[in-house]
């Protein structure tokens, strides 16, 4: 018998045997892509709107990315003209919402998402809509997960990044000042779609954030994706939107597929290979007051861990190369000079997100690093002599490039 079995007897002289819960719950949610979604004659959105073919008007509310309001400032009367064209079957609860697009706004956000749903009545088979990159996609879904504990949610991602990555997984989150995604939850979407013709007015450095996501996937799961990363380095910086869908598609599929099969897509574990290079992603990005994006951010944490595993013998010189040229080929850097910013006791300061890492995931500290190009391996340990050479190996990079 157990600790937890043995049984302490009431005054009556009664015992009351443990309860063991435990029931499973399944989550499916459809990631589909497209262009022109807000189009009159494009039906998938009013199609995965009703997927469950319940029977009735859909009431929505639709939140929107502040830059995507900027650069498509026709998107407000699209969707309503959308909304208006099928109105026996979905029906805007009010006009579309225009959100900042900053997950640092911090709860007053949060509380002003919350008071729309509430001055509408939406109700649990209501849908929320929201439509942008990562940040406006995570602190709309995490209001969206306290309000009467769950609404449906749809996500419209529009940035590289968030269809790559961000937009399409089971997470929302919320930044502070003091760890990236402090705050959030577990809470899997209703559906995502992908518009690829939201990429076209991207700025430069969220056009090449994504693939730092690619980057990391590709490196640890998929040598053929990394050679084509590699091969179409050139045609990703020059903006080849077909060259990026494929890579888009391609990302998201090994993203979702982990989710799928990882026995723990909420994290219960030490363990997230999709993490790789985020330890110090993570910290860079709070280090810059989140000035670093989130693309750029992983890129430099991927040239550190790719050198600290070919320093442990994971990877050779050959691939730490091919992984740090195929960054910057691609746009990204491999060094900023925040990496060599130093503490009061004079540790270099990006060592911090180590703990905080640990502290995030619970247990015990888990970093994933390849192993050879394709396949990866989980240490426990992480010798910060060897993130001192990495950061100087880097910077090296950096001059040769600067010459």
């Amino acid at each position: 018998m157990s600790d937890t079995d043995k049984q302490i007897k009431n005054p009556d002289n009664k015992t009351f045997k443990a309860y063991r819960q435990s029931f499973d719950v399944r989550f499916e949610y459809p990631v589909h892509f497209t262009h022109q979604v807000f189009d009159f004659d494009n039906p998938l959105l009013e199609s995965v709107l009703d997927r469950l073919n319940e029977q009735k008007c859909h009431r929505c509310i639709v939140f929107i990315d502040s830059n995507v309001a900027e650069t498509h400032p026709e998107i407000i009367k699209k969707i309503e003209s959308y909304f208006q064209a099928r109105e026996k079957k979905i029906e805007l609860a009010c006009q579309p919402c225009i959100m900042p697009a900053d997950k640092k706004s911090g709860w007053d956000i949060v509380h002003n998402i919350v008071s729309v749903i509430k001055e509408n009545h939406l109700d649990r088979q209501s849908f929320v809509i929201a439509v942008g990159g990562g940040s406006v996609l995570d602190i709309v879904g995490f209001a969206c997960s306290i309000v009467h504990r769950g609404l449906r949610l749809l996500r419209l991602p529009t940035t590289t990044l968030a269809q790559a990555d961000a937009g399409i997984g089971v997470k929302n989150g919320m930044d502070t000042s003091y760890m990236k995604n402090f705050i959030g939850t577990f809470a899997p979407p209703f559906a995502v779609i992908n518009d690829f013709d939201f990429l076209s007015t991207l700025s430069f450095e969220d056009w090449t954030a994504g693939i730092a996501e690619a980057f990391k996937v590709a490196i640890i799961k998929d040598a053929d994706f990394f050679d084509y990363l590699c091969t179409n380095g050139d045609a990703l910086r020059q903006r080849d939107i077909s060259v990026m869908t494929e890579a888009i598609y391609r990302c998201a599929m090994i993203h979702l597929e982990h989710i799928r099969t990882s026995g723990d897509a909420f994290e219960f574990g030490s363990a997230r290979p999709l993490d790789f290079g985020h330890w110090a992603a993570h910290k860079i990005e709070t280090i810059s007051d989140y000035q670093i994006g989130h693309g750029q951010a992983v890129a430099i944490g991927i040239a550190i861990d790719s050198f600290y595993a070919m320093r442990q013998g994971l990877i050779n010189q050959a691939q730490l190369q091919r992984i740090t040229e195929g960054l910057i080929r691609c746009g990204l850097d491999v060094y900023n000079e925040i990496i060599s910013k130093r503490t009061a006791a004079g540790e270099l300061t990006i060592l911090e997100g180590l703990r905080q890492f640990q502290e995030h995931l619970g247990g015990e500290l888990t970093v994933t690093l390849p192993k050879n190009i394709g396949a990866k391996i989980e240490v426990n340990n992480i010798d910060s002599d060897i993130i001192e050479e990495a950061v100087q190996y880097l910077q090296g990079i950096c001059k040769q490039g600067s010459d």
